[in-house]
């Protein structure tokens, strides 16, 4: 991939922590002739051409191999000579969201069909420098992610990206091993530019009478051999204790229209500006001192109850500290944050902000895809989805954007979907399977096991085996999506090792029993019963048996999915409900509890353990008892009052898949308004939980999408593989309802409307697609040109 370029790094600094490395080149250009710059590093870059952000990467890749970015530098060219420079902070320490490994870059400018610069070239190589303004002694950001932000600045220290100026004096650099590359493959963010739409305060702070106790999170005690960073007698600096002792004194709440002005601010004073809505991307902020000054600026995505900014709600250190001598700075940080809210806080000194902004780091086809409805908070939730899914589809389907940037299992099967259905194709979800499949093995975990997010590090050999089995749902589905057959051919051995590695839990009755490390249903009353016999993973287990079946034509996978199922379904149902576990008594006999949740009745019925016709009242009950907002008190047909209720994921999806596989689709519309809307109002995003305890930001969320697309819109199902289109009608109670879908082969565009008995309808689709349109509305349907 690359003709030149070697992978480099400083001398004697390439596993040392939270380094920093500039590389810098000169070249002339005329801006007739094509120009890009080629790019891999460990840890994260960023490009800039002539002073101007080009591009920050890269693309996520697993243990061993690096993907490689090529960015146009057209756009940022002058006539003559021109400045291409590279930041590359490498953090050596293990998290879910880098890898650690030995540090590097590796970059090759091309113009016209010939080499420019190249690391580690003789002729015309790259100045390398270790950038001095990072401070290397800080805290962990979350135990998830790597380092906090902070710099020393002086005058001038971003002159060299566009200048000959030098950041410091040239470093000795060495060559680092050959490095095994992979295509980014995935799409390149546009990195739009989101100013503020509101100063909504300034205010007052000082050292509180009654501080609260130092924050000291686990990313900051737990640092030792298996969770590597700096412990806290090491730090040069530690923010979060600084700022943990400061109280607001006083709030001007006069909310101001931001429209570029400048804001004075003195030492003890703090400014507030909101976005509108979450964001997620690379903070800025320019400003000017006269006297040496400290300022820090801390985010998050909602407000208190007092309406401040809590950097530590989400156990992460939502923090960007700087220090500077007098003179002009603009500053955006190299790491992408999540926030609808930035307080500005001067320390000591004085400053002049002059500008704010978030430079946006997000899918970029994630507007793709369109839905309007007559129903505001619909569309307002189809908004929100859709943010969602852009801030947590960049490269890999990751949880959130914000404190793990990691990407799970599980979260990925309903994320997955979502790219097909905004963007038209799967091309994250093909590197999320290739991720998996390249790497030889995965450190710290049993043999045949998967980790529970990846890329990642599991130095602690934590493990989540329901999330591996989720893993083989989502690949056949990748597969009916028109997945690359070659990767999911070549994942059948990861696959057999995985159920080898299951078949070691089996018990007398053939269901897993007993399962090692971190056994996970959902952040419910059903992840206490997982000991023992846990049915929901016995019924999860047998789902991934027959997927694994179908998808390598393997009859004894599919004999062994009937024969948990079947007994599951004796063991586990009480003639009511379904009971969650199983556990040996001192006898070594079994004995069935009569622990029961909300969750564990979606698991049965999302996975065919039963159905309606079998057990017509259990699913009455399940269909009209159970909801997010359900009132145990008055049930409709049975007592669920010692049935502990789900929590949003997974509980609350799969009953968002049961309620449209079985038809009511009004109700299932009004349970969507009634727990999504109050999420897309105030964040703009979806939510981790129900409240605000966790992320407002979660990729897994905007699989609403899906049940929006279908439900609302009539997009029953579209199978890509086949080309084959179902459009269902119901009477959903919407009165109109339009949107476009797109597809490899070209968009479906769904438009309706109600008029008295009538529903008039136009469908576009590709001239290629089958199509199949079926009435369950009960009214007559008009197809209209």
């Amino acid at each position: 991939m690359f003709q030149e370029a070697l992978p480099l790094w400083p001398s004697g600094l390439a596993e040392s922590m939270n380094v920093t490395c500039g590389i810098k080149a000169r070249f002339m250009s005329d801006r007739q002739s094509p120009a890009l710059v080629r790019v891999t590093a460990s840890s994260r870059y960023r490009v800039f051409v002539n002073g101007l952000f080009c591009g920050h990467g890269p693309a996520t890749g697993p243990h061993g191999y690096y993907r490689v970015d090529e960015w146009n530098l057209a756009p940022y060219l002058s006539s003559g000579e021109n400045h291409v420079a590279i930041e590359t902070a490498g953090y050596n320490v293990n998290s879910f969201y880098v890898l650690d490994q030995p540090s590097f870059v590796q970059a090759e400018i091309e113009q016209g069909g010939r080499i420019e610069a190249a690391t580690g070239s003789e002729g015309h190589p790259f100045d390398v420098f270790v950038l001095p303004e990072r401070v290397r002694r800080v805290q962990r950001y979350s135990f998830q992610r790597a380092f906090i932000e902070a710099y020393e600045f002086t005058p001038g220290v971003h002159d060299w990206r566009s200048s000959e100026a030098l950041p410091a004096a040239p470093a000795p650099w060495e060559l680092q091993a050959e490095k095994q590359l992979l295509p980014r493959r995935v799409g390149y963010p546009r990195f739009e530019v989101a100013l503020p739409t509101d100063i909504l305060a300034t205010g007052n702070f000082a050292v509180s009478d009654s501080p609260a106790p130092p924050w000291r999170d686990r990313s900051l005690t737990g640092v030792g051999p298996a969770f590597k960073g700096y412990r806290v007698e090491e730090l040069a600096l530690l923010p979060t204790d600084e700022i943990g002792k400061l109280a607001m004194t006083g709030w001007s709440r006069e909310t101001k229209r931001y429209e570029g002005q400048s804001l004075p601010l003195q030492a003890g004073e703090a400014a507030l500006f909101a976005f509108g809505r979450n964001l997620t991307g690379f903070v800025g902020l320019e400003w000017t001192v006269s006297e040496k000054s400290r300022i820090a600026l801390t985010f998050d995505e909602i407000l208190t109850e007092d309406g401040d900014v809590d950097h530590l709600r989400l156990d992460v250190a939502n923090v960007i500290y700087a220090s500077c001598e007098p003179g002009t700075y603009s500053l955006e940080s190299l790491e992408p944050y999540t926030l609808q809210y930035l307080k500005v806080l001067v320390l000591e000194g004085g400053c002049l902000i002059t500008g704010s902004s978030i430079r946006e780091y997000a899918n970029p086809y994630a507007d793709r895809g369109l839905f309007a409805s007559s129903d505001d908070t619909l569309n307002a939730v189809f908004e929100a989805a859709r943010e969602s899914f852009r801030q947590n589809a960049v490269d890999v389907f990751m949880d959130c954007p914000s404190r793990e940037r990691a990407g799970w299992l599980c979260d990925s099967f309903f994320t997955a979907r979502v790219e097909a259905d905004l963007t038209g194709d799967s091309i994250i979800e093909r590197n999320f399977f290739e991720n998996y499949l390249l790497p030889d093995s995965f450190a710290f975990l049993p043999e045949g096991m998967i980790p529970m997010c990846y890329p990642a590090d599991h130095n602690d050999g934590v493990f989540i085996p329901n999330w591996a089995l989720w893993f083989v749902l989502q690949l056949e589905e990748f597969r009916d999506r028109g997945g690359d057959e070659a990767t999911i051919a070549a994942l059948r051995p990861r696959v057999d090792a995985l159920f080898r590695y299951f078949a070691g839990f089996r018990n007398e009755f053939g269901l897993l029993e007993n399962l090692e490390s971190w056994v996970f249903i959902e952040w419910s009353k059903a992840n206490e019963f997982i000991s023992g016999i846990n049915y929901p993973t016995n019924m999860l287990y047998a789902a991934a048996l027959a997927a694994a079946g179908r998808i390598y034509g393997e009859e004894a996978y599919a004999e062994e999915a009937a024969a948990v199922k079947q007994t599951v379904r004796e063991h586990s149902f009480d003639g009511t409900f379904f009971v969650d576990q199983a556990i040996e008594d001192e006898q070594g006999e079994i004995e069935i509890t009569d622990h029961r949740t909300e969750v564990c009745q979606y698991y049965a019925a999302y996975f065919g353990i039963a159905d309606a016709e079998e057990l017509p009242a259990w699913f009455e009950s399940l269909m009209r008892d159970f909801s997010p907002s359900r009132n145990a008190d008055e049930p409709y047909v049975a007592d669920i009052r010692d049935v502990h209720p789900a929590n949003a994921f997974v509980g609350y999806y799969l009953r968002m898949e049961l309620l449209s596989r079985h038809g009511p689709s009004a109700q299932l519309l009004e349970e969507i308004k009634a727990f999504f809307g109050k999420m897309a109002f105030r964040t703009g995003t979806l939510w981790e939980h129900n409240g605000t305890q966790a992320s407002c930001n979660h990729g897994f969320a905007s699989h609403v999408v899906r049940a929006l697309y279908r439900d609302a819109l009539g997009i029953q199902s579209l199978n890509r593989d086949q080309g084959t289109l179902d459009v269902v009608f119901t009477d959903n109670g919407l009165t109109s309802c339009s949107g476009m879908m797109p597809t490899p082969v070209g968009d479906i565009a769904l438009s309706w409307r109600v008029e008295n008995d009538t529903i008039y309808y136009r469908l576009k689709v590709p001239p290629t697609m089958a199509v199949s349109v079926e009435n369950r509305s009960g009214k007559q349907l008009v197809g209209e040109e």
